[in-house]
């Protein structure tokens, strides 16, 4: 008897690592010190010498149900992007460069191409966002998890001057919201969506002309990251004033957390074209237009306002960093909340 007997496959596991190394290396920044392999992932922070009250930040998150589409698909390329994204974007509104992710893989069976496939996606996310990605675990789970299965979750570690924290505190009536367009679902909801539509391999690789492409491959599409536009506004000298990443919850749990006592957001709907995903999971659940705002990012996976005199600066500079933003509402005084009109 040995470990491998037990459903614990060691040599798999070093299989594992050769294969993803070259993905992990394309993230390094820099500050990153020593190689891979190490018990813990080193990263100098050497840049807070110019900061006048440096501030950590961080954020951890995983994909939810969305996974089960990359089973039946049997497409785990993307989903790293996902994880990655739900983390650094956290960051990001916050007014925080993401500096470095770690991710963690629970697997019922150690497959080393599938794993390696999942940090290509990971690493994909770093790239996107900037960061290294120094550090991670893939822990076997035998009779735990279904052999065929996995969860996958990350941990991002961001930098930003205590100065240029968006708080929303200095929030003003007539404040612009200006919101980032989504690429689609992103990774929130999937419970609900796998409620709605039919889960099968057959349905999911079925062309839909309403939305140009396959069920599964617009429900896959990995979720936006914002870091590179946030970047550009602030470069643009454009002040962000609050900032909010509309994940679980959509429009009415997520927007009113970027609003200081005595603020409201007015947001028009008809601002900003909603994804056809929307209108299609909407139609084919039944689903209440509440419902789906509460629920969903619904077009617009990152709202932030600036002053009046700023907004056209931080549209310029959001289209610059290669987004597609709209200026969707005002903020007006009143009671904490949004309103949808």
């Amino acid at each position: 008897m040995d470990y491998k007997n037990s459903g614990v496959d060691i040599e798999a596991g070093y299989r594992s690592v050769e294969l993803m190394k070259e993905h992990v290396k394309s993230t390094m920044r820099p500050e990153v010190i020593g190689g891979l392999g190490g018990f813990s992932g080193a990263f100098s922070l050497a840049a807070v010498k110019g900061m006048d009250e440096p501030v950590l930040l961080s954020g951890t998150d995983g994909v939810g149900t969305k996974i089960k589409l990359a089973f039946l698909l049997d497409r785990h390329d993307t989903i790293g992007i996902d994880c990655v994204a739900m983390c650094v974007n956290d960051v990001a509104c916050a007014g925080g460069e993401p500096l470095f992710f770690l991710d963690y893989i629970a697997c019922g069976k150690n497959y080393p191409e599938k794993t390696a496939s999942i940090v290509s996606g990971v690493a994909e996310g770093c790239r996107q966002a900037g960061c290294a990605l120094i550090g991670g675990e893939t822990a076997e789970h035998p009779g735990l998890m279904p052999e065929e299965e996995y969860d996958l979750a990350g941990f991002a570690v961001g930098l930003v001057d205590k100065k240029d924290i968006i708080t929303g505190e200095d929030l003003k009536a007539g404040d612009v919201l200006i919101g980032l367009a989504s690429s689609g679902v992103h990774s929130n909801g999937f419970s609900l969506v796998r409620k709605v539509f039919r889960m099968t391999e057959q349905s999911l690789r079925t062309y839909i002309d309403e939305l140009g492409t396959t069920l599964g491959d617009a429900l896959l599409t990995p979720t936006r990251i914002y870091v590179k536009a946030l970047k550009s506004i602030k470069e643009a000298n454009v002040r962000v004033l609050a900032c909010s990443h509309i994940t679980g919850g959509g429009f009415y749990e997520n927007i009113p957390r970027m609003l200081p006592e005595g603020k409201h957001a007015r947001i028009e709907k008809d601002s900003y074209p909603v994804p056809p995903i929307f209108a299609m999971l909407a139609r084919e659940g039944n689903i209440e237009e509440h419902v789906m705002y509460n629920t969903y990012n619904m077009g617009l996976g990152m709202v932030l306002a600036v002053a009046p005199e700023d907004a056209e600066a931080a549209v310029a500079a959001a289209r610059a960093a290669g987004d597609t933003p709209y200026v969707v509402g005002t903020v007006t005084d009143g009671e904490k909340g949004v309103t949808l009109c």
